[in-house]
């Protein structure tokens, strides 16, 4: 058996090149989900401490978009999207065709989807953890038997190029790569599985397929930067945007005088309990992370890092980005310098 070698996004650093851009209003962060387009390529994760109504809306008014956690009853996901609905009309309506939430691969998914899509969701994120898979066959060919091209899919998770293939063959929009890197995720430890998220990018990018969305495994703006240099046309974030007021969950107190929200996986114990009432799996924890204040300033800070990282390549849209992007190599110590490391000393 040879092994192949991969790499994740601390491993790789991308090379600045010449630029003429004075000013990161020049740069466009533009992209597109099936036929939905996005002015900022960021979408927040459907767990249930990160999206819920105010979540979604917020990352809509951002140029992103929110996906509505499924892990509730599916009256209470319509009910989500109804008061969605009803703030988005209050407030700026042409958001209305981009509400999203999730649905699982089998179980309710007639009945749930159903609801949904009446209640006003057009874009369904079928959400399981092993995608490729005969079961998200079955879902994807079932929602766009159903409802055709009035619906965009997105569907995962998968790592590797013939499950990238196979959804996309399948009818998905977009799919979600990455398997076992989010960081509350124990799958690779639990099942012996996965592969980081940066390379199941690299190796399904030159595929003709659906979008891409790389899920996990990014910690930073710079990570970010990489993925869609990599080939990704958007990213999916979890604990980067957990913890804040847009979040579910009450801010508390652990008496050391900061603030604190809890952020777990779906596949947590804690999460299975409340949601199904059994936990059948372990391959996530449930954890404790500061309150941030609001998550419209890190998607701020999201958007300039981004801008800033495609100035550094001279690029002024993705597109160009992904097509000059050049990456290297570094050693563990490139790896220090690259961090503010001057507290190492």
């Amino acid at each position: 058996m040879k092994l192949k070698q991969t790499l994740s996004f601390d491993d790789v650093l991308l090379v600045p090149k010449s630029s003429d851009i004075l000013s990161r209003k020049e740069v466009s962060l533009s992209t597109s989900l099936g036929g939905v387009e996005l002015s900022l390529p960021v979408i927040s994760s459907p767990m249930d401490t990160v999206t819920t109504g105010l979540m979604s809306k917020t990352m809509l008014e951002s140029g992103g978009l929110g996906v509505l956690h499924r892990y509730n009853t599916h009256r209470e996901q319509a009910s989500m999207v109804l008061d969605l609905r009803d703030i988005l009309e209050e407030v700026n309506s042409k958001h209305i065709n981009k509400i999203s939430a999730a649905v699982p691969a089998g179980g309710d998914l007639t009945k749930r989807a159903g609801m949904l899509y009446d209640a006003g969701v057009r874009i369904f994120c079928i959400d399981i953890a092993h995608g490729h898979h005969v079961l998200m066959e079955r879902a994807i060919k079932t929602i766009r038997n159903k409802y055709g091209d009035n619906v965009t899919i997105i569907a995962g998770n998968v790592a590797t190029p013939e499950g990238y293939s196979d959804l996309s063959e399948w009818g998905a929009d977009a799919v979600r790569i990455g398997i076992g890197g989010g960081s509350i995720c124990s799958t690779r430890t639990q099942t012996g599985h996965g592969i980081p998220t940066f390379q199941s990018v690299l190796d399904c990018r030159d595929i003709d397929g659906a979008s891409i969305i790389a899920d996990g495994g990014i910690k930073t703006s710079g990570d970010v930067v990489k993925a869609i240099a990599a080939g990704a046309d958007m990213v999916m974030l979890g604990s980067m945007l957990a913890g804040t007021d847009e979040s579910p969950g009450e801010v508390f107190n652990r008496g050391d005088g900061k603030k604190y929200k809890v952020y777990r996986g779906m596949a947590s114990v804690e999460a299975q309990l409340d949601w199904r009432g059994e936990a059948r799996s372990l391959e996530g924890i449930s954890t404790t992370i500061p309150y941030k204040g609001s998550v419209k300033n890190i998607l701020l800070t999201i958007s300039q890092n981004l801008k800033s990282g495609l100035s550094y390549s001279g690029c002024r849209s993705i597109a160009e980005f992904q097509a000059k992007a050049d990456f290297i190599k570094q050693t563990n110590a490139g790896m220090r310098e690259s961090s503010t490391h001057i507290l190492s000393r």
